[in-house]
């Protein structure tokens, strides 16, 4: 029995249920990755249509048109313009909303003129009696010259009416809507018949974007038919609206609406959420009660992952045969990927609370209520999601600013962005807040260690703010821009899309961190477990005569563990560390910590996985959790290593420096430049230092 694989492009504007149909289609049978060459995210699934034949879905970025003026929605022109990519749609799925079924029909019209066999997804069709909305199916799929699927992906209807029509994809019309060309006659009869084999929308995509994939001789097209820019741009608006004119014409007849049945709540609830002074306490209290829950709810999960490991760590020494491979296994790996895993929970519930917000749609509210503040310091109201969207992950955050359409604001957006906490940072300052802040609760109800992590995120958030200011003031750049942000109607989170957003996001920073993490604790436990002949080699011999020579009675086990202290601290590890001690010991760290911070730069999350293997190479109690062993470290004075002052200056040192290397490549790639990133690592690090140094120093 032959296998057919049928190649879908799932297309449309923001907020209209998109990815909503893609988790519905696909479910977890989905891939993430970037496009080659660019850092836009890429996400492909796999959805089952009949006994042997089989759908590929390519969930394409949301754009509102096909004159593209971010890389975003470059990506939908270039693949729907070039027949020899590997996923050049076989049918394209266009998703609009019910409500908002005019302005996603232009996107829809120009697809059909590249005449690719085109399905029209009208989803949210539960909402249709309650807005009092009407729709003549067969009069719209006769105007469009389309088969239209009714769908609800939040009640699953109409799911199997796509899958249906993808099948049966062959028998669709590529016959576009509407003659655009006759917003300049003459030129377009001049461009058909100068190039016959070419289909015209084409060709006008090659003139107006940035793209070429009809081997065409692009000096030829540019010098006998491309206008000037303002010419153009006159053009494409006349082409626009030529296509809003036969959409209003179709959509007088094709859609009723009784505005005696559509409710006011949105409206309602805007002037709640958005109130000048409302809608920052309400925005305040969310954050309060994300931190909050972040340390209550995880903290059971987290000790049983905590006990698993370290049970794992034990088990895996006492029941493998002894030697290298085992103290590898027992001292490296597994503590050190313990050291990660365990704050799976506090990252799975950070990502929930985030996904939530932007199912709901009130994400889109704060970005609106932030602009007032964010004008005030040279930012842009569109900064505010590279900022908010930075508690997940700088990287995708500095990337997010190419929607910031002025230089100047997209540039201190880049530079201020790696200040916000991302959930990387999230393990480090759990395991510092555990440590040193009682877990209590004042007034009866708030947390004081969640209290103490929502205000490190806002101590973040605000030297952002501060830095902005200074870069507003520095940075000489002349500059004007508006801002414009839908605002798109409120709904209940789907579980469906939010666990998957959930997974996905948890997978790959789990999978992403432990990469690194797990070649990191492999070099650490080398380093800790390895050290020069004449003191490392002979360490046994060496205590020993310290312990006979002193003439006391000393109790076994005790030579034991002074002798594996001895190791490492004369391992090449403890070399190193040494070696860098007499400039972080101002800041109350030793020269363990000190190892911790500077692999750390590969990945925030690796302090904690680097702690977990240093102290786990030749430790003889193999049942301590990394939280009890750190809780134990003391320094030779007999007090803690990880008391008030050093976990402040510790905290406040990773509130401000530079988040990872990873970080730095992005801020390079996103300003051509390794001037902005090398003056971002300078500043950060510098103030860092100082503000840390600053707190042990007042706080021994």
């Amino acid at each position: 029995m032959t296998h057919k694989t049928i190649k879908v492009a799932l297309i449309g504007n923001p907020n209209t249920g998109k990815t909503s149909v893609f988790n519905q289609l696909t479910g977890l049978r989905q891939q993430v990755g970037n496009y080659p060459g660019i850092t836009v995210e890429k996400k492909i699934g796999s959805c089952k249509l009949s006994e042997n034949v089989k759908a590929t879905i390519l969930d394409l970025p949301g754009t509102y048109s096909l004159n593209a003026s971010s890389i975003d929605e470059n990506v939908v022109i270039e693949l729907l313009m070039n027949k020899n990519d590997e996923y050049f749609p076989d049918v394209a799925v266009v998703v609009t909303e019910v409500e908002n079924l005019k302005r996603n029909l232009l996107l829809f019209t120009q697809i059909k003129d590249l005449e690719i066999p085109t399905i029209l997804v009208i989803n949210m069709s539960d909402r249709m009696a309650k807005k009092g909305i009407d729709l003549d199916i067969p009069f719209l799929e006769k105007e469009l010259k389309t088969k239209i699927a009714l769908v609800s992906s939040r009640k699953n209807i109409g799911i199997d009416s796509i899958k249906n029509l993808i099948l049966n994809y062959e028998s669709l019309s590529t016959e576009p809507c509407l003659n655009a060309s006759v917003i300049d006659v003459d030129y377009f009869d001049k461009l058909r018949r100068a190039f016959p084999n070419q289909l015209l929308y084409k060709l006008w995509l090659v003139i107006t974007q940035d793209v070429n994939f009809l081997n065409l001789d692009r000096n030829e097209v540019q010098s006998n038919f491309t206008k000037s820019k303002t010419e153009l741009k006159r053009l494409q608006q006349k082409e626009t609206i030529k296509r809003y004119q036969f959409i209003n014409d179709t959509l007088k007849i094709g859609q009723k609406i009784d505005v005696s049945k559509a409710t006011d709540i949105r409206a309602k609830l805007d002037r709640v959420l958005t109130h000048k002074f409302f809608g920052y306490v309400i925005f305040f209290g969310i954050l309060m009660l994300i931190f909050q829950s972040i340390f209550n709810w995880s903290s059971v999960p987290m000790d049983f992952i905590d006990e698993t490991f370290t049970s794992l760590a034990s088990y895996a020494k006492s029941h493998l045969p002894a030697g290298e491979f085992t103290n590898l296994i027992a001292e490296g790996i597994i503590p050190g990927i313990g050291g990660i895993v365990i704050f799976v929970p506090q990252i799975a519930f950070l990502f929930l609370f985030i996904s939530v917000l932007e199912e709901s749609g009130y994400m889109s509210r704060v970005v609106f209520l932030m602009d007032k503040i964010m004008r005030r310091y040279g930012l842009s109201g569109k900064s505010v999601v590279p900022l908010i969207s930075g508690t997940a992950c700088a990287i995708p955050a500095i990337m997010s600013a190419r929607n910031i359409e002025n230089w100047k604001e997209r540039l201190i957006t880049i530079l201020v962005t790696p200040f916000t906490t991302c959930s990387a940072r999230l393990p480090v300052y759990a395991i510092l807040i555990s440590l040193i802040i009682p877990d209590e609760k004042i007034l009866g109800f708030f947390n004081l260690q969640g209290l103490t992590l929502m205000v490190l995120y806002l101590l973040g958030f605000f030297m952002a703010i501060v830095s902005a200011i200074i870069l507003n003031k520095v940075l000489q750049f002349k500059s004007k821009s508006y801002f414009v942000v839908e605002m798109p109607s409120y709904k209940i989170p789907m579980f469906k899309n939010v666990g998957i957003n959930v997974l996905e996001k948890t997978k790959a920073f789990v999978f992403g961190a432990g990469k690194i993490i797990l070649a990191i604790s492999i070099i650490l436990w080398f380093l800790g477990s390895h050290g020069p002949k004449e003191t490392f080699g002979n360490a046994q011999q060496i205590v020993e005569n310290e312990v006979y020579s002193s003439k006391l009675k000393i109790n076994p086990s005790v030579i034991e563990d002074n002798v594996a202290a001895y190791k490492l601290e004369n391992s090449y590890i403890g070399i190193i560390g040494r070696s860098i001690e007499p400039v972080i010991k101002p800041l109350g760290y030793d020269w363990k910590i000190g190892i911790a911070v500077v692999t750390s730069f590969a990945a925030r999350e690796v302090f904690v996985g680097t702690l977990a293997t240093i102290y786990s190479v030749g430790n003889s109690d193999d049942e301590t959790t990394i939280k009890n062993k750190m809780a134990a470290e003391i320094k030779p004075d007999g007090t803690k290593i990880f008391n008030f002052a050093t976990g402040v200056s510790l905290l406040l040192f990773y509130a401000f420096a530079m988040q990872c290397i990873s970080t730095l490549a992005i801020v390079k790639k996103e300003t051509n430049s390794w001037k902005w990133p090398i003056i971002q690592l300078i500043f950060m690090s510098g103030f860092a230092y100082l503000v840390a140094l600053s707190a042990y120093q007042i706080l021994k």
